[in-house]
């Protein structure tokens, strides 16, 4: 099996942290879907099914397979990338990629709208499910496959309370003619129209994280290596791919000479998880600058003793601050790990006879880069992040632990992760049903996505718990959206006692006293 280890810990340290769905199931595979409309010009919604799938999928917190993974495992059968899997293809694939379901369905128009259909393949029993269906105009597609994850995501866990709204509500900042352009702009097999699509993405979308990520990619692969750095520093952090990204960005540095920046892209990644590609890297950067980065090459060192270019570039580290028998000894470890090595071969000879015609002076030669982001090892780093943090939680008392995942889910909403919020929030309530904050964010989370009954509620709940000058601003923009100016102002006005130098109340005071102005 190829992925299904690392994935299969992250489901359980999920399961671990929030106590909801069964482990089994997690682990999922979305294919493309079957285009059954018979237009061609919309056969790049096959590719756009599983990429909004499988990302509401991941917020859901499901461990959905990434489309690298999906044709890195058709590559590993034989298969090219454009396969149009049968049933027992289909099941062959989830096997190599150790899934525990696939999601299988199927688009057609209807009239100016789009239909969209999936069935889920339980792969262990071989069952496949009733189908799931949702449908509406073709301007919509983005919230019609939000619609249809949050139903998959019901028959996958029906234990799941998120609401369809919030699935719906996370991909409305999502421009339809960018993320088009981005899928086309992945699928091409044309570098030059891949760099063309992905370009008007970013274009229409300046923020849209994914297609700044494949542009960089291409940039990157085409040795354009200033404008790889500049769109790899264009995914933000709410994005899965910005450690990623970060790598590479410091990379794209380092190869365009810029070693200070590549020594704060490398940082930033390695604060979040200093694997040993990364600290490595950064002590390149550093050393490139005439920096000691001895201590760096030590960390990667400790962290994969195995590698023979870490021992290399310690070894060159240490030479330079004048440790010739710890550099010889490191040198030596590099050349036990490979024998072959001709340039270490040849270090290590100049370093032991210093004085032949003047060696020393030339066997200086630069430390070694790791070029390749290894996405499996950062995954089982995270992965180990997640398992202790479940931990942690287990560790807690209910009410301590609904306090602390309010408190993440906080982060998340003021990130604009409404999915994850809500996801947590209710883990919160679930864990401990008299925290005031999880009942005010939840509040907070239905208010956004639309649902002002049950905002209401949310809002309710949270002051017959304790005062909360956050439930009464959500009361209080509830109430201005109905026009019901009165109960509007005593909200915000008690939003202002319990917190006098609030913006957001002070906002609402201003556009409820602008709005009864208008209406005398």
């Amino acid at each position: 099996m190829l992925f299904g280890l690392h994935a299969r810990g992250q489901a359980v340290a999920e399961n671990d942290q929030e106590g909801s769905a069964a482990v089994r199931g997690r682990i999922l595979l979305v294919l493309p879907f079957d285009n059954r409309t018979g237009q061609p010009s919309l056969e790049w919604i096959r590719e756009a099914a599983p990429s909004l799938l499988s990302s509401r999928f991941a917020s859901a917190g499901f461990s959905p397979m990434s489309r690298a993974d999906r044709l890195y495992a058709l590559d590993h059968l034989g298969l090219p990338e454009g396969f149009q899997p049968s049933r027992a293809s289909s099941l062959k694939l989830a096997q190599t990629l150790d899934a525990d379901s696939i999601i299988v369905g199927s688009y057609q128009t209807d009239g100016t709208g789009i239909v969209a259909e999936a069935r889920v393949v339980d792969v262990p029993h071989l069952r496949m499910s009733e189908p799931v269906t949702a449908h509406g105009a073709m301007k919509d597609l983005i919230a019609v496959f939000d619609s249809l994850a949050w139903k998959l995501t019901r028959q996958l866990d029906p234990s799941f309370s998120g609401s369809e709204e919030t699935f719906v509500a996370a991909g409305k900042g999502l421009r339809l003619d960018a993320f088009e352009q981005y899928i086309r702009g992945i699928s091409q097999p044309d570098q030059a129209e891949r760099l063309r699509h992905l370009k008007q993405a970013v274009q229409l979308s300046p923020d849209f994280g994914q297609a700044w990520m494949a542009l960089g990619r291409e940039d990157y692969s085409g040795q354009q290596y200033e404008q790889a750095a500049a769109a790899f520093g264009k995914v933000g952090r709410n994005s899965p791919d910005v450690l990623e990204a970060g790598f590479y960005r410091g990379l794209s540095l380092l190869f365009s000479g810029n070693y200070p920046k590549a020594e704060e892209a490398f940082a930033e990644v390695a604060r979040v998880l200093p694997l040993a590609e990364v600290l490595n890297n950064l002590g390149v950067a550093m050393s490139r600058q005439g920096h000691d980065g001895s201590a760096l090459f030590r960390q990667a060192v400790a962290a994969d003793p195995n590698a023979a270019d870490y021992h290399f570039n310690l070894a060159v580290s240490l030479k330079r601050k004048g440790a010739t028998s710890d550099a010889l000894a490191e040198l030596g470890q590099c050349l036990k790990l490979r024998p072959n090595d001709s340039e270490a071969q040849g270090l290590i000879a100049a370093w032991k006879a210093p004085a032949a015609g003047g060696a020393e002076a030339q066997a200086d030669p630069l430390e070694r880069i790791v070029r390749t982001f290894d996405a499996v090892a950062f995954r089982q780093a995270a992965l180990m992040m997640d398992q202790m943090e479940a931990l942690r939680l287990a560790a807690l008392s209910p009410h301590e632990r609904a306090l602390k995942l309010a408190s993440q889910a906080k982060e998340y909403l003021d990130r604009g992760l409404l999915l994850e919020a809500e996801r947590l929030y209710q883990s919160a309530v679930a864990a401990d049903g008299t925290v005031a904050g999880a009942h005010a964010g939840l509040a907070e989370v239905r208010e956004r996505t639309g649902d002002a009954a049950g905002a209401r509620k949310e809002a309710q709940a949270t002051l017959l718990l304790e005062p909360s000058a956050e439930a009464h601003l959500v009361l209080g923009r509830l109430d201005l959206g109905a026009n019901q100016l009165d109960e509007a102002g005593r909200e915000a006005g008690e939003a202002l006692k319990l917190d006098p130098r609030s913006r957001a109340a002070q906002d609402l005071k201003q556009q409820i006293d602008l709005k009864s102005v208008k209406t005398q």
